[in-house]
């Protein structure tokens, strides 16, 4: 079985990611324990009866978990339907504010100057004029009431709005046949989903929260708001969207997290 390498790109860090970056997060991946393979039950004895080996052989181990990883993302790719709508939920639902997630504390978050701020295009798009705030305000918004699902077990109900992710990338002239849809964002965070997802009706590039734009903690100016997968496949702060073929990983996929993270 092959494995998925990442591909060169500008919207990857220059930086080699550091392999102590699991060991010192170990009690934050031990508790994501949520969604086993395909929402299974598959433990760590039936994964080492699954490669035939010791589950001390650090090596052969990676290579057995890379590998359900990898077959989890193509499983989760057949069975999605970009047809198929997420619950929504009401307004009196919706939690104010949002709560805060990121790889690092509420305190070190560093506001955009959106006077500044510009979003960059790169990859398959025939438009490559990058966007000001102002410029993606003015676009026809969706409104969004939907569960946001952290990988760490928590979710609330979330009411955001912005311009629909498929027309976006339509005004732009996105490749639609391309495979990935990267982002880049202000906080050096970065990640990647599936065309399908990208194009799934509930998709949007969100500006407000409650009908109010987003806050700085929550992403502003603009973020990814999706229905179909975890939390951390929706970066905020965003900076640049790429359209590629080229299997362009993600911040914490690159540290081990399921890539597709469907829900």
């Amino acid at each position: 079985m092959s494995i998925r390498t990442p591909s060169p790109s500008r919207f990857r860090p220059a930086r080699r990611i550091d392999p102590g970056f699991l060991a010192e997060n170990k009690a934050l991946i031990e508790r994501i324990d949520r969604r086993k393979v395909l929402r299974g039950s598959l433990s760590l004895g039936a994964l080492a009866l699954l490669g035939g080996c010791d589950v001390t052989d650090t090596d052969a181990m990676q290579k057995v978990l890379t590998a359900v990883s990898a077959w989890n993302d193509r499983a989760q790719a057949l069975l999605f339907d970009q047809n198929h709508l997420a619950p929504t939920f009401t307004e009196a639902e919706v939690l104010k504010p949002p709560r805060f997630e990121a790889y690092y504390g509420l305190a070190d978050v560093s506001p955009v100057d959106v006077s500044t701020w510009k979003l960059e295009l790169g990859g398959l798009i025939a438009d490559k004029r990058p966007w000001t705030a102002a410029q993606i305000y003015a676009l026809p918004e969706q409104e969004l009431i939907i569960r946001h699902v952290c990988v760490e077990g928590w979710d609330y109900i979330g009411q955001w709005s912005g311009v629909n992710l498929r027309r976006f990338l339509e005004m732009v002239g996105a490749d639609l046949t391309a495979k990935y849809v990267a982002f880049r964002c202000y906080d050096d965070y970065y990640g990647s989903i599936d065309m399908a997802t990208a194009l799934h009706p509930q998709s949007i590039l969100a500006t407000r929260y409650a009908k109010e734009y987003i806050g700085d903690p929550f992403g502003y100016p603009l973020r990814l708001r999706t229905s179909t997968k975890l939390g951390f496949k929706n970066p905020k702060w965003i900076t640049a969207i790429e359209v590629t073929n080229n299997y362009p990983g993600g911040f914490w996929e690159d540290r081990g997290f399921n890539w597709h993270s469907g829900l």
